[in-house]
């Protein structure tokens, strides 16, 4: 297995990443009352929304939406409660002490949805595949020069048997190439784990795939946007059916903002760069290299359908889940 020495200039700029995984770890807790009670303006259930997040391009359109005073034109206070990854929110949303969960892992909520511990609801999509927005990434010096190569290599991903591997593992077949050996390791410490050769390769999300090619010229081995996988949903800002069916007022307004915001990021692709190092922590540069997914205004069907048949495919699903079943009218 490839080692490495950590450059002084890389262990710096990976510490602040890291410093941000353990804030994210911090902010955990349950939401305070104004947070999930009291009725809200412009006739609205409830004002307050406890919105748990990821640092991750996904969430571009939320912070968006906040930072302009979408929500508040909607009569909505959003409170954003940082997390490290989506899984981590689900027993406080299941709970009722998080409200919504953005970037949410479509893979991870729709097995809990299956299995009933979880009654999920999708108020909207958050974001899809788009080419080079999640890569699998070597070091610079690797013998791996192939996807042929990855079969039995430890390859990091940011939770096991989900949309990494699941996106992965269809590119591989769809090669006629063998597939690796998946190891959890959360976003922030993945440079890191490459850089010490912990793993042979990472499969790294924006921002988290530009810093790491940035800090170690690592080198690009699959683009985990390619086919068969291209513009599949891979996140979404879920709730619970219990939440949307008592609060259809203050769930409508939040998807009209998102939608709103969809739309901006969308066509203002410098607005999300400019917004990516407030909450990200990524410096201006790299928000200006960062490969951005593509934000739908409005959650198609067919496309969550294409993901819930590949989930099948590869036995994370027992059966096929009708993805318009799940949807927030």
């Amino acid at each position: 297995m490839l080692t490495r020495r950590v450059s002084t200039r890389t262990g710096k700029s990976i510490a602040a990443v890291i410093a941000l995984a353990m804030a994210v770890v911090a902010c955990g807790g349950d939401s305070d009352d104004s947070g999930s009670g009291g009725e809200g303006g412009n006739g609205l259930e409830r004002s307050s929304i406890t919105v748990a997040a990821l640092p991750l391009a996904d969430d571009a359109p939320l912070y968006l939406a906040q930072s302009r005073g979408l929500f508040e034109k909607e009569g909505l206070d959003v409170r954003i409660q940082p997390v490290q990854q989506s899984i981590q929110a689900l027993p406080a949303l299941a709970k009722g002490q998080v409200d919504v969960i953005a970037s949410a892992n479509y893979v991870t909520f729709l097995q809990a949805h299956e299995k009933g511990t979880l009654d999920v609801r999708v108020l909207a999509e958050g974001a899809r595949v788009a080419p080079h927005m999640m890569d699998v990434l070597v070091p610079e010096d690797s013998d791996i020069r192939s996807v042929a190569d990855l079969k039995g290599k430890k390859v990091a991903v940011n939770i096991l048997n989900n949309i990494q591997s699941l996106t992965l593992n269809a590119i591989l077949d769809e090669r006629g190439a063998g597939r690796p050996e998946y190891r959890q390791i959360a976003f922030p410490q993945m440079g890191p784990a490459l850089e010490k050769g912990q793993v042979d390769a990472v499969h790294a999300a924006e921002p988290f795939n530009s810093a790491i090619q940035g800090e170690l010229n690592a080198r690009v081995l699959v683009d985990g946007g390619s086919a068969p996988v291209e513009s599949i949903p891979i996140s979404g800002y879920v709730t619970t059916g219990r939440y949307a069916a008592e609060n259809p007022k203050t769930a409508a307004a939040f998807q009209r903002v998102i939608a709103a915001a969809a739309k901006l990021a969308t066509r203002d692709q410098q607005a999300v760069r400019a917004e990516l190092p407030k909450y990200a922590k990524v410096t201006d540069d790299q928000a200006e290299s960062i490969r951005l997914p593509a934000y739908p205004a409005t959650t198609d069907v067919d496309q969550l359908s294409r993901l819930t048949r590949l989930m099948k495919e590869q036995g994370l699903l027992k059966k096929a889940i009708d993805p318009g079943t799940l949807l927030v009218e």
